[in-house]
């Protein structure tokens, strides 16, 4: 028994044991509280240390300005480039004389900075662009800053708080918007009142607030503490000078920031920072604004697989020479299919819609939408540029009509006058095609005739509104200059071009059944027009009236998608029920037809070939090739959806591709064709060789994947991990083990065996606040590297499916692969102005020190590798009219692959360090 000093009362043993108990409790429940909050306020002082560093930095170099303008008296005007402008004279003013009233808030709060912390100097060297390559630039974002690094595992309450992305931080794709200088003392909250943030001219995180729409004019709760609160006055003051000091700043603020004595570079993806730890070997001389060259290899696009028919029509000629002409992507393929040899018209920026061919069967017209830097259509045309023919002006869209013989561009017309994309085109046929017809898919589909000869840009003799329906397809008559017939949805219409004037006469279908669309057109040599409906029923209505003369009832079995008239008035069409249909110049069937099988889906456009043969582009993007007497045999396939997956073959000159049309291709490079293809029943999304090339992985948008073997495309077993895409799947260098990336965040190790036919699952790797996107095995196939969706580059120990914590010890590990772009050795590859999903994926050569990446928009660059300098300068590639979603180099890095995700092109480069660059843009 004991005596309680407080009250007197008598405690007994088992009492006292309890209370011991509960006071131990209470103390480790205070320490553990204590440790939680000496942890954020360790945080937060971080934070404000970074702060009050880069504001006395700022504030510094604004003092040394405002010295050298006075005794200058004026700003001298200035630029460096796109996106990036110094003051006017006149703004230099208004500048001066805005910031003379707070001289003295500048002072104080350098002041007060410099008596607290240490300066520091931060770098603003520029490379200049060259001619024949480009440099990317530092990121910059408007997101909120955020000091901290990728979570562990299991963060605590306190952590998941102060780790939770801001509202603009999860978006997963921000809208590029061209710059347009203003003044240089713009308010940060106008710029974001606009719209997206400019390039250059724009406030960092650092002086940001969360929230800038409803705390635009406070500052942020660290800078309160910061300034300890100023009074109104101040409070105005200290606005003013981070309205006028962020923007000068910004290159500063948003650099990449390097800390010598811990190895680290700070990489900031909208408004995030991302440590990474520069290897031990490179520590003494690294500097992440370090100068860099080009590579030395460069790119040449050999071939090109695929084809636009799923969408588009009249795009598939035969020239003179023998080669089909058609287009896929932003690429105009010309295919010698006997010589198998492909030449390539580079000159668009974006996709490609609609191809017509001269009367002289030497010149062609292809129009294309609009680039991906475009801004808003009808701005543009209010105000277009003083210059059509500048590099800007070549994002909108236009119509190119250049020699297929030189592959020259000669006339370049319909910027600032077409909307949105060129529909369809036409030149005249009855005058030797000297005139050019365009219709826009803007809304009115306006129609715009041009005599394309004059200038470099064409002159535009009229335009008038079409149609407020769709508009499929325009030609001119072969035997009057003056008549222009459109058909689309719920339409057909004869126009008379005459004095400047267009009169438009709308067909008459009179009691016959009107279909919902008239869906091709073409004139027999007499001058008739006849036109395919959506019901199958052809039409011929007699030349210069618009009644119809003659009606063939269920010529097909659905649609008639292409009329082609012979030189002997044979007539024929091609439907959507798969058959192609000869007739005579009656429209009496001759009994020849043709049967497409379904795999090659149904014939868009049927035009002729040498001699007797036809050439065919399909619904299903294939070209094919025969006459009435041999089967039609493919040409060109390629896919038809979405495409994703991409694996190079580890030892063969082949690769395989795979996407949302649930088919799997096997390509030979040498040859240019397909080995096999398997419906494997799902749209796909990833896909790995074994490290034999006897297996194939196949991950689906399910969470399902496939192993197959990769000569008889056999089966052998199928798995599920979670419901999400798998986004990746990977082999380890040593072939026992299978990292399996999905969109559910977590990476899957299995362990293989029997001749990788086996696959047992060892664990899950858990950690990613966000989806997988991509992962790299360690060459001693020990360790893991993940990036996700949310900016964070995380390492695992992968036999244990544990998370490395400690990142500092990865720093000297040697990766078997880069396809990251996250790491120290692609810090170099992001575009100024990058969000951190502008790079979709990047991979390096097997044997040579070189580093290729696709972007966002529709790009392939060429780095050295590392690259892990900031404005690391690059061999810039196109080809491409959607986001490049992948890229492999064959075994031997003789060529490299790439995959355009909605274009459905694959593209194949040769890889050389002697040849020119691909071929130019003409």
């Amino acid at each position: 028994m004991r005596i309680d000093g407080e009250n007197g009362t008598l405690l007994s043993p088992g009492s006292s044991a309890a209370s011991n108990s509960s006071a131990d409790e209470m103390i480790e429940n205070e320490n553990h509280s204590l440790r939680d909050r000496m942890a954020d306020l360790e945080k937060k002082v971080h934070e404000q240390t970074d702060e009050i560093m880069c504001l006395r930095s700022t504030l510094a170099d604004v003092l040394r300005r405002l010295s050298t303008v006075e005794g200058a008296g004026r700003l001298t005007t200035t630029r460096e480039g796109p996106g990036r402008a110094t003051p006017t004279k006149d703004q230099g003013g208004r500048g001066r004389h805005h910031n003379h009233d707070n001289r003295e808030v500048f002072k104080r709060v350098a002041s007060s900075s410099s008596s607290n912390i240490p300066g520091r100097s931060v770098s603003t060297s520029h490379i200049r662009r060259g001619t024949h390559y480009q440099s990317t630039s530092s990121l910059y974002s408007d997101g909120h800053s955020s000091s901290s690094v990728s979570p562990a595992p299991s963060p605590s309450p306190t952590q998941a708080q102060t780790h939770a992305p801001t509202p603009h931080a999860l978006t997963t794709h921000a809208q590029y918007v061209r710059h347009t200088p203003t003044s240089p003392y713009t308010s940060p909250m106008r710029t974001a009142q606009v719209g997206a943030l400019s390039k250059r001219w724009a406030s960092t995180s650092d002086f940001a607030t969360p929230n800038r729409v409803t705390h635009a004019h406070f500052p942020t709760p660290t800078n309160s503490q910061l300034t300890r609160r100023p009074n109104s006055g101040s409070l105005h003051n200290l606005t003013n000078l981070r309205n006028a000091t962020s923007q000068l700043n910004l290159t500063r603020a948003r650099e990449a920031q390097y800390n010598p004595d811990e190895g680290v570079v700070k990489l900031y993806l909208r408004g995030r920072p991302l440590n990474l730890y520069v290897p031990t070997s490179v520590q003494e001389t690294y500097s992440p604004t370090s100068p860099s060259v080009p590579p030395a290899a460069k790119l040449k696009l050999e071939w090109v697989y695929g084809y636009r028919g799923r969408d588009c029509r009249n795009n598939v000629f035969q020239l003179p020479t023998g080669e089909i002409v058609y287009f896929v992507a932003a690429v105009v393929v010309l295919y010698n299919v006997e010589d198998q040899m492909q030449r390539h018209y580079l000159g668009h920026t974006d996709d490609i819609k609609c191809l017509a061919m001269h009367p002289n069967k030497l010149l062609i017209a292809t129009g294309q939408t609009a680039g991906h830097d475009r801004r808003d259509a009808r701005s543009w045309r209010l105000n277009p540029p003083a210059d059509h023919l500048s590099p800007e002006a070549e994002e909108w869209p236009h119509v190119r009509i250049w020699d297929s013989v030189s592959l020259n561009t000669l006339h370049i017309i319909g910027i600032s006058d077409i909307e949105r994309s060129v529909a369809c085109l036409a030149f005249s046929k009855a005058d030797g095609g000297s005139l050019l017809v365009a219709v826009d898919e803007a809304p009115d589909h306006n129609m715009s005739v041009w005599d394309w000869s004059r200038g470099e840009r064409g002159y535009k003799l009229l335009e008038t509104k079409c149609s407020a329906d769709q508009v499929l397809a325009v030609d001119f008559s072969p035997v009057d200059r003056s008549t222009i017939i459109t058909c689309g949805k719920n339409h057909i219409s004869f126009w008379s071009y005459d004095s400047g004037m267009l009169a438009k006469r709308m067909g008459i279908f009179e009691n016959r059944e009107r279909p919902k669309y008239v869906t091709s057109i073409s004139f027999t040599d007499a001058g008739n027009v006849i036109s395919g409906d959506s019901n199958g029923n052809l039409l011929i209505w007699q030349r210069g009236g618009n009644t119809v003369y003659k009606m063939v009832r269920g010529a097909h079995d659905g649609p008639v998608f292409s009329i082609l008239v012979q030189k002997d008035g044979a007539i024929i069409t091609g439907g959507k029920d798969g058959q192609i249909v000869e007739w005579d110049r009656e429209l009496e069937r001759t009994g020849n037809t043709i049967e497409i099988p379904e795999q090659f889906g149904s014939p868009r456009v049927v035009t002729s070939g040498r001699g007797t043969q036809l050439v065919v582009g399909t619904t299903r993007n294939c070209v094919l090739e025969g006459t009435f007497t041999f089967p039609m045999r493919p040409v060109m396939q390629g896919h038809t959806e979405e495409l994703w997956a991409l694996a190079p073959h580890p030892g063969h000159h082949q690769f395989l591709t795979a996407g949302y049309d649930r088919t799997c291709y096997l390509w030979d490079t040498m040859a240019h064709t397909i080995v096999w293809s398997k419906d494997i029943g799902e749209p796909a999304q990833s896909a790995a060789f074994s490290n034999n090339g006897e297996i194939v992985i196949i991950g689906t948008t399910s969470g399902r994947w496939f192993v197959m073997d990769a000569e008889t495309r056999e089966m052998y077993s199928q798995h599920q991990d979670g419901n999400e895409p798998i986004q990746v799947v990977k082999f380890s260098p040593n072939g026992q083990y299978l990292a399996v990336g999905s969109r559910d965040n977590n990476i899957y190790v299995y362990q293989v065996s029997e001749d990788c036919r086996k696959y047992t699952r060892i664990g899950r790797c858990q950690g990613h606040s966000s989806f997988v996107t991509h992962l790299d095995w360690s060459a001693d196939s020990q360790f893991l590297q993940s990036n996700s969706g949310d900016y964070e580059l995380l390492f695992w120990n992968g036999g244990l499916c544990r998370q490395i914590v400690q990142t500092a010890q990865m720093r000297d590990v040697e990766w078997a692969s880069n396809t990251c772009t996250l790491t120290f050795a692609t810090l170099g590859i992001w575009p100024e102005g990058a969000d951190g999903t502008d790079v979709n994926t990047c991979t390096k050569a097997n044997h040579s020190s070189v580093l290729a990446t696709g972007d966002d928009f529709g790009k392939v660059k060429m780095f050295n590798s590392p690259a892990c300098h900031q404005k690391a300068r690059c061999l810039e590639y196109s080809g491409h009219s959607s986001h490049v979603t992948a890229l492999g180099f064959l075994h031997d890095d003789s060529r490299l692959i790439s995959t355009g995700g909605r274009d459905t092109a694959v593209m194949q480069w040769v890889v050389s360090a002697t040849s020119s660059s691909t071929s130019s843009q003409h």
